[in-house]
Formats: C-alpha cells, structure tokens, sequence
C-alpha cells in the first residue's frame, strides 16, 4: 500500500511540474519582445522577384 501511495504522489508531482513547466514556457515567450518582419532579400521597385534570366534554363550550382 505505501508503494502505490509513492507512485501516485510522484504521478501527481509529474504532472504539477509539467503544468508548471508549460506556464512558465508560455510566460517567458509572452515577455519576448516581437521581432521585426523584415526581409532578407529585397528587389528592386517595380519587380516582383529575381531577373528572368537568372531562373531561365540556367543551372543550379553544386553544394
């Protein structure tokens, strides 16, 4: 009987430290600041992406 009462109080005590562990996970990415969303790449006004003949039949370098 004191077996069962051990593995449920350290089940109980899991499962409170899991819960604790989630809330303070929440809580310190809430405190984050947000980053700012900007691009890495940027194009020129009035494109809307790379030049055609840099995707146009040429081939992909190796690793």
């Amino acid at each position: 009987m004191h077996r069962l009462i051990a593995a449920a109080l350290t089940c109980v005590a899991a499962a409170a430290l899991a819960g604790a562990a989630a809330v303070g996970i929440v809580a310190a990415l809430n405190v984050t600041p947000q980053q700012p969303n900007v691009p890495l790449v940027s194009f020129p006004e009035g494109t809307t992406g790379p030049l055609p003949e840099a995707t146009a039949g040429s081939p992909r370098p190796g690793p």
